[in-house]
């Protein structure tokens, strides 16, 4: 049985459809808005596998060649298996509101996959995937908490926007993803221009009153078409071994929450674990993971109680301080830009590294391909952590920080006309106990000062926590490893003095009131404040000068005609030049040419070449040109490369010519003057007028 259910958001219908397609899945639904198409699917297995303890669920945004009419540019001509950056952070951003929305006792294997068909490439395709999962799993047998939807909201000529098209989005200075669920906010993610911290609680809330319509519409499509869900067994923890694990871990736990470093409070957590572990395995003999279980539940327990009831962070620190900071630049000698940040026991070193247009990373989307001149990369080593793993190709995480650190600093970024390096930013956590990509954010800013960018303004971050039970609400900044873990919100915020860039915001709990949120980003204001200040002692402006291992980038206009002359049959022209000076150059059809080169002198050289060939022949001026033609009217001189003009016979001296070839010949040198230059680009030549003058003296 088809079903469809129809809703306008900002005057474009957004549709779904469900019982036409995927029907051996658990839920399925195709989301249109415009010509933009999504199939999303949800499927659980039958059965728990064993010894999952945990929710072992995927989500999968995959980006079709075909929805956008594309060929892949791979050697198989077909889409493969690895995701692409954006595909990644789409499959992040559906997640991260999905996944706390699962019972507790639900461990079934669970797959969500939203596939593009189809992209009119106005109407985005990553909100639908995200109500067509909800929507998937509303209608599934899957025991879901739902449902939530998402929009994105912009703000343009000071008027919101929900899901803005792409050409609506490049004029708002808000661009922000907003996803809930009936009572309350449950994440945030996006950018912005410096706005206000009003404006923006005004632009979240803003989108949860415009994801009302999407919820309603769910809620009827599981009335109608809606599986009986799955009946899951309670897992009712054992009182009694929780009990013992309460009398037994309680004192030695209230020794090592009391440790500050996080190093040591670790040791003393496994030691006392250790002790909990030998006390009870022999009165519960093979129920070692339930006492581990019950060991966490009681850590989590005193963690809040020690934050909710005595006030009492685990470093000792008021709920609105930050850690002690440490700002360093200038570290590496060879390098273009280095910063070491450090807040508390998190720790990033920060690169930047200067290069050419040809250094531009390329993203290829169903949108077509974008060239980025800034790139951000984020590492998380093991030893960060005290951990000895296998290395690999970045994670998820690692992927979504640096998308977060780098949208936090774009916008202080200077215009590609007015700084034409390719800038490539690279965070290496050399330690981490929570708020690493901020740690990022602060040290990329700083590094890439150090390296001479000319960066509008310093942009820092601050990572913020929440504590709830009930009516009883804690609101902590800069939070640890452990309050994030233990905690009820990770609230992530970046700016200037002037205003946020940056914002990405996850709950564990059901809703987030306005009060709260407000709470929150003004403490964060706060804190961001403070670790400017401590940022600017340190380096308040960019450096005037780029490093001297940096590659010089100069450029230069020249006429588009001349852009044939420049390159030469074949390229010959240019790669000679390229070769004498040791210069790179590139040149775009509107004859833009630029070099770049590694030192000044080669940058030099290649300039002089350039202008020479490039230049414009000037009426009255006098110049020392070459006989490449001789004719029976005249000769043809050429009076730098690529340019020749003539000088008519009637030219050649103040005398009658009877024969061109009783004045000059093939070869000759001849200082010529310019008597004028034709609309149609021919040059008219005299020798006669160039008689008694010379070079220097024009």
């Amino acid at each position: 049985m088809v079903k469809n259910y129809s809703i306008e958001i900002s005057g474009r219908n957004i549709n779904v459809e469900t019982g036409r397609i995927a029907k051996q899945a658990n839920g399925s639904v195709v989301v249109t808005s415009g010509e933009t198409v999504v199939l999303v699917t949800a499927v659980a297995t039958d059965e728990v596998r064993e010894g999952i303890d945990f929710l072992p669920l995927t989500v999968e945004y995959l980006e079709m060649s075909y929805a956008g009419g594309q060929i892949p540019g791979n050697f198989f001509r077909r889409d493969m298996g690895r995701p692409g950056e954006v595909q990644t952070l789409i499959s992040r951003l559906i997640d991260r509101p999905l996944r706390p929305l699962f019972p507790d006792n639900y461990h079934y294997e669970t797959q969500v996959i939203a596939t593009v068909l189809s992209t009119d490439k106005e109407n985005e395709a990553d909100m639908l995937a995200m109500l067509g999962a909800s929507a998937a799993l509303e209608i599934s047998d899957i025991p879901f908490l739902g449902p939530i939807a998402g929009v994105k909201v912009g703000r343009i000529d000071g008027k919101f926007v929900a899901n803005p098209t792409l050409s609506q989005q490049a004029e708002s200075d808000i661009n922000l993803i907003v996803a809930g669920n009936r009572d309350g906010v449950v994440m945030v993610e996006g950018g912005s221009q410096f706005v206000s911290e009003s404006d923006m609680i005004d632009a979240i809330f803003y989108g949860h009153e415009a994801i009302q319509p999407l919820l309603d519409m769910q809620e009827s499509l599981k009335k109608e078409v809606g599986k009986a869900k799955r009946i899951l067994l309670d897992e009712v923890a054992d009182t009694a071994i929780q009990a013992r694990v309460d009398q037994i871990g309680e004192p030695l736990l209230k020794e090592v929450l009391s440790i500050a470093d996080k190093m040591d409070r670790q040791q003393k957590r496994r030691e006392a674990q250790k002790s909990v572990l030998d006390a009870l395995l022999e009165e519960y003999e093979g129920r070692k993971s339930e006492i581990k279980d019950a060991f966490h539940s009681l850590e989590r327990k005193m963690i809040r109680g020690m934050i909710l009831n005595e006030g009492k962070r685990i470093d000792g620190r008021s709920f609105n301080e930050v850690r002690d900071i440490e700002c360093l630049v200038g570290l590496l000698p060879r390098v273009h830009g280095s910063a070491l940040f450090t807040r508390g026991e998190t720790q990033a070193m920060v690169l930047t590294t200067l290069g050419t247009e040809r250094d531009r990373q390329r993203i290829e989307s169903i949108f077509g391909e974008e060239m980025r001149s800034f790139i951000l990369h984020y590492n998380f080593p093991p030893y960060s952590v005290g951990e000895a793993k296998r290395l690999g190709g970045p994670g998820r995480r690692e992927i979504g920080h640096g998308a977060l650190a780098r949208r936090a600093l774009l916008p202080v970024l200077p215009k590609e006309d007015e700084f034409q390096y390719c800038v490539r930013v690279v965070s290496e956590i050399l330690e981490s106990n929570g708020s690493s990509s901020m740690a990022s954010v602060c040290g990329g800013c700083l590094s890439m000062m150090d390296a001479g960018v000319p960066l509008k303004d310093l942009v820092a971050g601050v990572a913020m926590g929440l504590v709830a039970e009930g009516d009883n609400i804690v609101v902590l900044t800069d939070i640890l490893g452990d309050e994030d873990h233990y905690g009820d919100m990770d609230f992530k915020v970046t700016g200037t003095t002037e205003g946020i860039t940056a914002l990405q915001m996850d709950i564990k709990v059901e809703r987030l009131t306005r009060e709260v949120m407000e709470q929150a980003l003004e403490q964060a204001k706060e804190g961001r404040l403070h670790i400017l200040g401590c940022m600017k002692e340190t380096i308040a402006k960019p450096r005037n000068e780029i490093s001297e291992y940096a590659p010089i980038i100069t450029s230069v206009k020249i006429s588009p005609e001349k852009v044939r002359v420049l390159i030469g049959p074949g390229g010959k022209t240019i790669r000679e030049i390229s070769n004498v000076s040791g210069a790179r150059i590139d040149v775009d059809d509107a004859g833009v040419v630029t070099v770049s080169s590694p030192d000044k002198e080669c940058s030099d050289a290649a300039m002089k070449m350039i202008r020479e060939m490039v230049q414009e022949a000037e009426v009255g001026k006098l110049y020392e040109g070459k006989v490449v033609k001789i004719m029976d009217f005249g000769a043809f001189v050429e009076i730098f490369p690529g340019t020749d003009g003539l000088v008519h016979i009637s030219q050649l001296a103040p005398e009658r010519v009877n024969k061109v070839t009783d004045v000059l010949n093939e070869g000759d040198e001849v200082l010529v003057k310019v008597l004028e230059v034709g609309k149609d680009g021919r040059i008219r030549l005299s020798r006669k007028a160039a008689m008694g003058e010379t070079l220097d003296a024009s």
